[in-house]
């Protein structure tokens, strides 16, 4: 592999673009920030047949996308600070909770950065920074600035927010379902995270950094969702500043004996009762030709419409699964035992 810096295009504002950064800060990876500004957009673009960020510029001058891919690939290139385990169950705890954090949190960006007009307001400079003055949102603006750059966020809204929020169910009618399920999370990663630093214990794996990325992106920014926070503000600070401030030292081995941490089961049933109550039916409406499907995680009916990327992602870890003979697989049968998840993906 060629040597040199990786560059990462997309936004600081963006879920998966910080997902991506505190993969590369966390693997020690040499990289460095080309926001995707306006003037970038169309040459960007047309290397990578697609308009979705992040990307990633690789020192060998490959364009890649997805983190569900890049993820994988940096962690094998990258293998003395590898965050994709080998044994059995800590590599499938490690796919499928990476599966629903990347899909289910998504709903919860959406709602909670275009919903509330305030917030609306707020962001719009920030993406500004980025796109239009190509440089950090860490930058103090000046006067003249902030009203220049005061009318992106109702353009964003209008373009892009009030669409993406009511086609995946969290409109601003759903605020109150959205905001409930949020803090059912909170309340299941507080009693985790008070006896582990990361997802699987000591050392953090590719789910950690959708969480971490989506934490810094939006809950931990936006000064919506922040106020939603409570008690657990501390908590998913303390958390998400491991990824994004400076990693001293090795990373911590894996659990011995491929063991994950009890208080794991928590968070798998926060996730049984939500993206699970979702995503089954979203895979099945779209492969029966659907453009809507209907679910209930407890807060009545939602109507979203069904994406196609979701079915890709299930057998992408349905492919580790199997490699890993995970049917047969004692410890990953008695953890996963009647939550449906295993079959959900190995259906």
């Amino acid at each position: 592999m060629y040597q040199g810096d990786y560059q990462l295009i997309g936004s600081e504002m963006s879920f998966f673009t910080r997902k991506l950064e505190a993969q590369l800060r966390c693997q020690k990876i040499p990289w460095r920030y080309l926001f995707k500004t306006e003037e970038r957009k169309v040459e960007l673009e047309a290397k990578a047949g697609t308009h979705f960020i992040p990307l990633l510029m690789t020192p060998d001058k490959w364009l890649v996308c997805d983190t569900i891919a890049i993820g994988p690939m940096l962690s094998g290139r990258f293998s003395e600070r590898a965050v994709v385990p080998e044994t059995p169950l800590q590599r499938a705890c490690c796919y499928i909770l990476e599966d629903a954090f990347n899909h289910w949190l998504g709903r919860v960006c959406v709602h909670s950065r275009w919903c509330y007009p305030n917030n609306v307001a707020w962001v719009g400079p920030r993406f500004g920074a980025n796109m239009m003055l190509d440089r950090s949102i860490d930058e103090p603006f000046s006067e003249a600035e902030l009203e220049q750059l005061a009318p992106i966020g109702q353009m964003m809204y209008e373009g892009f927010g009030k669409g993406v929020s009511e086609v995946n169910g969290v409109g601003p009618d759903r605020a109150a379902a959205v905001q409930a399920d949020f803090r059912n999370m909170l309340d299941a990663l507080a009693i985790h995270f008070a006896s582990n630093d990361f997802l699987l214990g000591d050392r953090p794996c590719l789910a950690d950094f959708a969480l971490a990325g989506a934490s810094k992106a939006h809950f931990l920014c936006d000064p919506e969702p922040k106020s939603w926070l409570g008690d657990h503000s501390d908590m998913l600070h303390e958390y998400t500043g491991r990824f994004f401030n400076d990693w001293q030292g090795e990373l911590a081995p894996w659990a011995a004996d491929d063991r994950v941490p009890d208080s794991l089961q928590i968070v798998l049933d926060y996730f049984r009762g939500s993206y699970y109550q979702s995503a089954p039916a979203n895979i099945a409406a779209g492969l029966a030709g659907e453009k809507y499907y209907e679910f209930d995680y407890g807060f009545g009916t939602t109507r979203a419409r069904t994406q196609k990327r979701l079915n890709l992602a299930r057998l992408h870890v349905q492919d580790e699964l199997q490699r890993l003979g995970a049917s047969d697989n004692a410890n990953i049968q008695d953890l996963f035992a009647g939550s449906g998840i295993l079959e959900h993906y190995l259906a």
